[in-house]
């Protein structure tokens, strides 16, 4: 099995990529953020904790994440791979999350970091704000989010190049020459 952890900053474009390598892999996708926002639109005790954070522009707590995320990855069975996206974002959930996979005896194959510059980020998360309507995704809160990534997420690039896993990918430019440099990486573990 594959295990993909798809990396990058908000508004890099985990989500359109990780719905075509589903498309071609057959691969499950686990996103943190749909299963969080899924939470928060039912109004449950996660949610409602979740959104606390999430309306401040702050990461969940590690603990919580980890424990969703195994919920979801075992009730997969056996699949042919899964797409982690928008987990891990910090060294200590990177280590949970090797912790988790080896107690099922599997890894993570590959990390592809989506590397887009901070100012086409800021142009596609307000043009997605206005098409979708996600509160999070307003020019202050969105400044927040970017300065949490640079401060909080941004060193797991150098955590997956020392375990080997890291694979960079150009995230600005055509679709399909960005998803082809993702299926050459895919294909390479």
């Amino acid at each position: 099995m594959k295990n993909i952890v798809i990396f990058g900053a908000p508004g890099s474009g985990k989500g359109t990529q990780s719905d075509k390598i589903v498309e071609k892999y057959g691969f499950k996708h686990i996103s943190t953020g749909d299963v969080l926002r899924g939470e928060i639109k039912n109004g449950t005790e996660l949610g409602k904790t979740a959104k606390g954070y999430i309306d401040n522009g702050q990461l969940i707590p590690d603990s919580l994440m980890i424990d969703i995320l195994a919920s979801v990855y075992d009730s997969f069975g056996a699949v042919e791979g899964v797409i982690f996206d928008g987990f891990p974002r910090t060294i200590p959930q990177a280590e949970a999350l090797k912790q988790m996979l080896a107690e099922r005896g599997t890894e993570v194959s590959v990390m592809l970091n989506l590397d887009v510059p901070e100012a086409e980020l800021m142009d596609r998360l307000i043009k997605r704000g206005q098409i979708s309507g996600r509160a999070d995704d307003n020019e202050e809160t969105i400044k927040k989010r970017l300065v949490v990534y640079q401060e909080q997420t941004s060193p797991l690039i150098e955590w997956y190049q020392n375990e080997g896993k890291h694979t960079h990918i150009q995230g600005s430019g055509e679709l399909e020459k960005i998803f082809a440099d993702i299926c050459e990486a895919i294909d390479k573990v």
